[in-house]
């Protein structure tokens, strides 16, 4: 018989009136002095409201509780705006709302910021919904510029900030990659991180800027040492990979053997009686959490 999931919105948006909604939370001036109310309020006077709020009926008084969205309800409010067209919620927790969040990596606001400039959408504009200034959405629009498809590739959904791309474009595009694979093998993408690779990368791998500088053979041989770790970490991790999923298979099976053995009353009183060390050793092993092992010495 096949499950029925119950809907978690309905179907349609109704207009409701400002006055009619009930805060969950409080907003405080010094939320309302924030940069993040300031980009909301411009936005919503730029563009107009993009993502509605979402609501529940109340069931006793009437009106409507507010789940999510209690910045631009107040930022309709300071614009003078009176009624929203709200999403209405079959169910009246806000934990969803705010718990599940997909932050964008810098390289999809460059995507977002190109296709709203290839719409026809000024940089002007854009900053002005954004509440930024306008170098700070041509910095984003030129991000990629001089960065290899692969590489980009590796980093697209990473939460990269963007010092990392600049010191990516003075590397040649094989060592673009080269530098992208041990940011993700490491999960690391710092821009100290990405300066590090940049002072570890030979001269023939760098994008040509005229004079090349004099090294001396202390920082030749830093470069080299911090090259070869980087990789061996790496080839380590890859190894820990591959090797990680067979292992919990397998202390997972023995454990559970282990389970059976002691779960017989007769064997266990047995062990308890002549073997006791072994005994409480095989309880110790029965009631470890396979996935804290790293935690036990």
């Amino acid at each position: 018989m096949p499950i029925k999931i119950k809907q978690g919105f309905k179907t349609h948006l109704i207009d409701i009136s400002i006055a009619d909604l009930f805060f969950t939370k409080i907003i405080t001036p010094q939320m309302r002095q924030g940069r993040k109310y300031a980009q909301v309020l411009s936005s919503i006077r730029e563009v107009g409201l993009i993502e509605q709020p979402v609501v529940a009926p109340l069931k006793k008084n009437g009106g409507y509780l507010l789940l999510d969205g209690h910045l631009r309800i107040v930022a309709l409010k300071e614009l003078g705006i009176e009624s929203v067209t709200c999403l209405i919620s079959t169910d009246d927790e806000a934990y969803t709302y705010n718990k599940y969040i997909n932050r964008l990596s810098a390289i999809q606001e460059h995507r977002m910021i190109m296709k709203a400039v290839q719409s026809g959408v000024s940089e002007e504009k854009i900053a002005n919904a954004l509440n930024v200034d306008v170098r700070t959405i041509r910095n984003k629009r030129y991000l990629l510029e001089g960065i290899c498809e692969q590489a980009i590739e590796l980093l697209k959904d990473k939460p990269v900030p963007e010092p990392v791309f600049r010191a990516l474009k003075k590397m040649k595009a094989p060592r673009q990659i080269v530098v992208a694979m041990l940011m993700n093998d490491q999960n690391k993408f710092t821009s100290s991180y990405a300066k590090a690779l940049l002072g570890a990368t030979n001269e023939d791998q760098l994008v040509d800027n005229g004079k090349p500088k004099k090294v001396s053979p202390m920082i030749l041989a830093r470069q080299a040492r911090l090259e070869e770790e980087s990789l061996a970490l790496s080839k380590e991790i890859d190894s820990l990979k591959n090797q990680y999923g067979t292992e919990i298979v397998d202390v997972t099976a023995l454990q559970a053997f282990i389970k059976k053995i002691i779960g017989n009353n007769t064997v266990a009183k047995y062990l308890q009686k002549f073997h006791e060390p072994i005994y409480d050793k095989f309880k110790e092993i029965s009631e470890l959490d396979i996935f804290r092992l790293r935690d036990i010495a």
